[in-house]
Order: C-alpha cells, then sequence, then structure tokens
C-alpha cells in the first residue's frame, strides 16, 4: 500500500499561488481559481481543515505514465508530445486507483479520516513533504506521476463549522 505517517507536513502559503502560473492556452493560470471551492484563495490553508496535533498520512498511487505514452505513441503515432501526456487521457484512470488506495487505507486503519483531496491548493508542498517519506516526485513527470492526497482528523474548527 502506497501510505506514510509524516514526520513533518512542510506547509508554504506560497504553493497556493501555482495556481495562478501560466500554462499553455491558460494565461493567467487554472481558470478554477477563485471560482471553486475546493480552490485557492477559498479553500482554507490544512491547518485550519486538519488538526495537525494528531497524524498525519499521506496516500498516493503511482502512475507509469512513461509507459501510457508509449502506448498513446503506438496508437497515435502523429500526436505531439502535448497530446501524449495530455492529463485528459490518464488522469481518469489514476484516480480511480488512488480512490481506491484511500478506501483500502481507511479500512486498514479501521477509522474515519478526513481526506485533503488538493494539498497545494490548502498550502502544502508536496514535493518537500514526500521527500521525508522518501518518496522523490518528478517534474514534470515522464516515468512515473504521483497523485496525492494527505489524511488526517479533522480540526475542531472544520467541525464547527460543519456544523453551522
Amino acid at each position: 500500500m502506497s501510505y506514510a505517517k509524516l514526520n513533518e507536513l512542510i506547509i508554504d502559503p506560497k504553493v497556493r499561488g501555482l495556481c495562478v502560473k501560466p500554462y499553455p492556452n491558460h494565461k493567467k493560470g487554472c481558470p478554477n481559481y477563485a471560482k471553486k471551492k475546493g480552490c485557492p484563495p477559498m479553500c482554507p490553508v490544512i491547518s485550519e481543515t486538519l488538526d495537525l496535533s494528531q497524524p498525519v498520512y499521506a496516500i498516493w498511487n503511482t502512475f507509469p505514465i512513461g509507459e501510457h505514452v508509449e502506448r498513446m505513441k503506438a496508437k497515435h503515432p502523429d500526436w505531439t508530445e502535448r497530446q501524449l501526456y495530455c492529463c485528459l487521457y490518464w488522469q481518469p484512470k489514476a484516480r480511480k486507483q488512488l480512490r481506491q488506495l484511500v478506501d483500502e487505507f481507511c479500512f486498514a486503519m479501521r477509522q474515519s479520516f478526513t481526506i485533503v483531496a488538493c494539498p497545494e491548493a490548502q498550502g502544502v508542498n508536496l514535493t518537500e513533504t514526500m521527500k521525508g517519506v522518501g518518496v522523490e516526485l518528478e517534474w514534470p513527470p515522464r516515468i512515473n506521476a504521483r497523485q496525492i492526497v494527505i489524511a488526517g482528523k479533522q480540526s475542531l474548527r472544520q467541525k464547527e463549522a460543519d456544523n453551522e
């Protein structure tokens, strides 16, 4: 199973700024920024969602993006590099794998957790956090792409907000 108890969760509010970095066809960054509930600046920082005095875990999948690209090249020899790595073609399968890993984790731990599905939006520096458990992330991923969620106990502030 791909999970680890985190000794240190690296929180850096500047990570939330990645959402407004330009990328192809999106010169202002992610179109969901400031529009979607789970996106900055509307979503809370992770310390408002999880009780960081309790154990916190990273759960991740490893999707063999390099193998996926090779299959796509064989199927679509005229595609560009950008098309071959396009997330629309691999993320649904990878997300399904991650959901299954989260379910297995919760079952194995025999308790419920609050899952933070987009830790970067809540200010978690995943690259540095994952180094702490011996997992190196590729940027950009060319061999393995990893999707990561953070699991922990809900913060008192979040419980109060949910009860309002």
